[in-house]
């Protein structure tokens, strides 16, 4: 069984009094366990929607989203089983960095001593052990992105959605966080995630593009080559 699905998704958004545009068209796209997906567009190519309607934070105007075959709502929340990534995100909430990842878990009834564990796990896995005594806002931007990544895994989900990771990123930072990325997989995680630069797609075992609402490329993943070269954007 696939296990995040897209459906014949389509989403439209008002600009104003009379604008409709249509982000997602006719989108689908089907993920399995231990896949690396990377999605490439431009600003405002719907990437970050794309994203939102996968973990069930939004509902499509049409179509589906299942998880395992479970149908996602889009009730506003992160589904369950899903990790949502978006790197802005961490800036929310008091605390050191060790206590953001461990309040949600603490939400859901995980007794402390195994939440600090996980905790603890998380940040071990992504290479930011050394952040966790700092707050969000000291963390320069490869911290963050790697502390918002390690904020998805604690929940340990089935899929990971990482949105925009090496979006303002020294470039000489930019291979590690890619590294991490190709990494996840081995892990059993489902990955996908978007990139508005063609060098985010190195690695990938699929690379797909967005553009004027339309998602091109395998998108399922009966025969899915490793992308080994980046791809240029032309323009």
């Amino acid at each position: 069984m696939t296990l995040l699905e897209l459906a014949h998704v389509a989403k439209r958004h008002r600009h104003g009094t009379r604008q409709v545009v249509d982000v997602l068209r006719d989108v689908s796209l089907e993920l399995d366990r231990g896949e690396l997906v990377v999605v490439w567009g431009l600003r405002r190519s719907g990437r970050s929607t794309l994203l939102r309607i996968a973990a069930g934070i939004e509902a499509p105007d049409t179509g589906a989203v299942r998880l395992g075959g479970r149908d996602l709502r889009g009730a506003g929340t992160i589904a369950s089983g899903i990790g949502y990534c978006r790197p802005e995100l961490i800036a929310e909430g008091p605390g050191p960095v060790l206590d953001g990842l461990m309040r949600a878990q603490l939400a859901l009834g995980v007794r402390r001593a195994h939440a600090r564990a996980r905790a603890w796990d998380a940040l071990e896995r992504v290479g930011a052990r050394h952040c966790a005594e700092h707050r969000a806002h000291e963390l320069d931007r490869a911290e963050a992105v790697r502390v918002c990544i390690a904020r998805g895994l604690v929940q340990r989900p089935a899929v990971l959605l990482i949105d925009d990771p090496t979006t303002g990123v020294e470039i000489t930072r930019r291979d590690g966080i890619l590294e991490l990325l190709r990494s996840l997989p081995g892990d059993g995680t489902a990955i996908l995630a978007c990139v508005d630069n063609g060098t985010g797609l190195v690695g990938a075992d699929r690379a797909l593009s967005l553009s004027h609402g339309e998602l091109r490329g395998l998108l399922s993943p009966e025969y899915a080559p490793v992308v080994e070269l980046p791809v240029r954007a032309s323009g």
